[in-house]
């Protein structure tokens, strides 16, 4: 493991710095390069400060390397938003360490289930693999989503 990932630390963030809005801004260009318009769910800088919405940015010293969000659904049930780690930070272990750091949060609030929606193109088949390997399972559409091809939708119990 990079000595520098070893210092990897989570900030609930307002959204409002530089760094943090262009991490936003690069997540959703990437976003929408890889899906057509009418299936990007992801959540722009405002939507993300929803009062049912925690996002937290990922650190290494001074640089933001990543980032995610849990959206509350219900009383229960969540959902993982907003996941992304920088290209240059990939394969580093950091979306799994964000990854367990949501599902915490999730626990600590009391939710019992999340669920996610992430693209079926073979772009996002390292998103899928990494929520498999924590024990996401395939699932049906979810609160408002609807059937789309271009979405794979999972869930897992906490």
């Amino acid at each position: 493991m990079n000595v520098a990932v070893d210092h990897l630390r989570f900030e609930l963030d307002p959204l409002t710095s530089a760094p943090v809005r262009e991490l936003i801004a690069t997540h959703l260009a990437q976003m929408r390069s890889q899906s057509p318009a009418c299936s990007v769910h992801a959540l722009d800088v405002d939507h993300l400060r929803g009062a049912d919405v925690r996002f937290w940015s990922a650190w290494i010293g001074a640089a933001v390397v990543g980032c995610g969000a849990l959206k509350q659904l219900t009383p229960t049930t969540g959902e993982i938003k907003s996941m992304h780690v920088l290209a240059a930070w990939r394969g580093h272990g950091i979306a799994a360490k964000l990854l367990a750091h949501i599902e915490a949060a999730a626990r600590d609030r009391g939710l019992t289930r999340l669920s996610l929606e992430t693209g079926s193109q073979p772009a996002f088949e390292p998103a899928r693999k990494l929520y498999t390997s924590f024990g996401y399972i395939a699932c049906g559409p979810f609160g408002a989503y609807t059937n789309d091809p271009n979405s794979s939708y999972m869930s897992k119990l906490l």
